[in-house]
C-alpha cells in the first residue's frame, strides 16, 4: 500500500542541483496528496526564475514513479505562498550556514 512516508522518503532523495540539501528539508514541498495509486505533489522553488525548475520537477516525477504501487504521478510547481528561508528544517539551516 502506498504511504505518505514512502513518498516523503523518495522526495528526500530529490535535490536542487545548485543547493546540497534535499527539497523536503529546504521546505520546497508544500503538499502531498495520495489517492489509491495516484500521487500528487505541489512544490515550489527558492526563486521564481530558478533555471532548475524542470530538472527538479522531472527528478520528483522519476523518484515517485519508482515507488512500488504508484500508478500515476502529478507534480505541480506552485508559487503561493512564496518560499522563504523560514521554511527550511534545522538540518538545512545548519548545512547552509544559517544557524
Amino acid at each position: 500500500m502506498l504511504t505518505r512516508e514512502a513518498v516523503v522518503e523518495a522526495l528526500e532523495d530529490c535535490y536542487d542541483p545548485e543547493i546540497p540539501v534535499n527539497i523536503v528539508d529546504l521546505g520546497l514541498v508544500y503538499d502531498i496528496r495520495l489517492d489509491d495509486a495516484k500521487v500528487e505533489v505541489d512544490f515550489t522553488l527558492t526563486a521564481p526564475g530558478c533555471g532548475m525548475a524542470y530538472a527538479i520537477k522531472d527528478d520528483i516525477h522519476a523518484k515517485l514513479s519508482a515507488i512500488n504501487g504508484v500508478g500515476d504521478v502529478i507534480v505541480n510547481i506552485v508559487w503561493e505562498p512564496a518560499w522563504t528561508p523560514d521554511r527550511m528544517s534545522e538540518n538545512a539551516r545548519k548545512a547552509l550556514g544559517f544557524g
